[in-house]
């Protein structure tokens, strides 16, 4: 007899921030992704392009086939002051039994990188993962060559696990090795002040 599944509500769902709002992906955002998203430096750590019309609609399709599913919830990240669509994030690998999901399927404009809104988008979405979904375990995963996700996972206190090698096959052709990192339940209190602080920071001018 296996373990009992977790009840793990997920509907769409809007958890909004002091610089990001985070929407329920929808149709009617397609034209705007696919005007953000048109900077192949976006794209240059994901396994698939997703840079032109054609590619962003299957990028959107497949997202809401996911969150139809309800094996994931899926966003659109808005930024605040503007109200200008900057990218998309999920909740997603959600496994009810062992109370675990990934976060990821993360792009932003370059505009919007390395800002207080990715930190805070993150925020947001642990949070939303640990206090109101009830996971014991959130992942992200990144390709190992990409140094500045890296170091942006690490900042917010993630832990870093280890290399999973030749792990994905790319678009381009190119075999990726990923990094896995983490947050579970336990940490998630340290964690969450620790982030909180670092928005303070973003919010006085500090960082």
């Amino acid at each position: 007899m296996g373990l009992p599944a977790a009840s793990i509500d997920l509907s769409p769902v809007t958890l909004a921030g002091q610089h990001v709002r985070l929407e329920p992906l929808r149709h009617e955002h397609l034209d705007a992704l696919a005007a953000a998203g048109a900077d192949p430096a976006i794209w240059t750590w994901f396994p698939q392009q997703f840079g032109t019309p054609q590619a962003m609609r299957r990028f959107v399709e497949q997202a809401l086939a996911w969150q139809q599913a309800g094996i994931a919830q899926v966003f659109v990240q808005i930024e605040t002051q503007g109200g200008r669509l900057v990218g998309s994030t999920r909740i997603a690998q959600v496994d009810t039994t062992h109370r675990r999901a990934e976060i990821g399927w993360t792009w932003l404009v370059p505009a919007a990188q390395r800002t207080a809104i990715n930190t805070e988008a993150k925020y947001l979405l642990l949070r939303h993962a640990f206090e109101t979904l009830g996971l014991m375990r959130v992942e992200f995963k990144t390709d190992s060559l990409n140094d500045k996700s890296r170091r942006a996972l690490a900042r917010i206190g993630a832990t870093e696990e280890g290399i999973f090698r030749r792990h994905m096959l790319t678009e381009s052709g190119r075999v990726r090795d990923s990094v896995y990192f983490s947050v579970v339940d336990v940490e998630w209190p340290r964690v969450k002040a620790h982030i909180e602080q670092l928005l303070a920071r973003a919010l006085s001018g500090d960082a």
